[in-house]
């Protein structure tokens, strides 16, 4: 009974939106890029992901890539492991890219995680490990 009374009683000072963060840059939209691979929900990724797995500027690196080369790079090692696992909710995969500011490929762990959206809607977000 005291457990039900205190849950009650509970109310949320703040709640931080998907839309907010959008917005605020803290997630990054890719969900054109997205469908073009066969996601079916908005896709989002967190800045830090975009930041070392896709931005790139080919005046200072050694190898000349292209952002959009990069984001696809992304997107289908993530909708091959997506359509292949079982679970549809979080799972983790490996990305093989070269890091900014370096000129040898090296793995990088990230997360898939498909949860409910500001509405309730599905959508999927790509971040690193850690992040939420």
């Amino acid at each position: 009974m005291r457990k039900n009374a205190i849950a009650s009683n509970f109310v949320a000072v703040h709640t931080y939106t998907r839309a907010q963060a959008l917005a605020d840059g803290v997630l990054k939209n890719a969900s054109l890029f997205a469908t073009r691979v066969g996601f079916k929900h908005p896709l989002a990724m967190t800045s830090a992901v975009c930041d070392d797995c896709v931005r790139w500027n080919n005046d200072v690196e050694l190898v000349e890539q292209s952002e959009t080369q990069r984001l696809w790079d992304l997107l289908r090692a993530a909708h091959q492991e997506f359509s292949c696992s079982s679970n549809k909710s979080y799972l983790s995969f490996k990305l093989l890219r070269v890091p900014p500011g370096g000129n040898c490929p090296s793995l990088v762990e990230l997360i898939l995680h498909v949860g409910p959206g500001d509405d309730g809607e599905s959508v999927i977000t790509i971040m690193n490990p850690g992040e939420d």
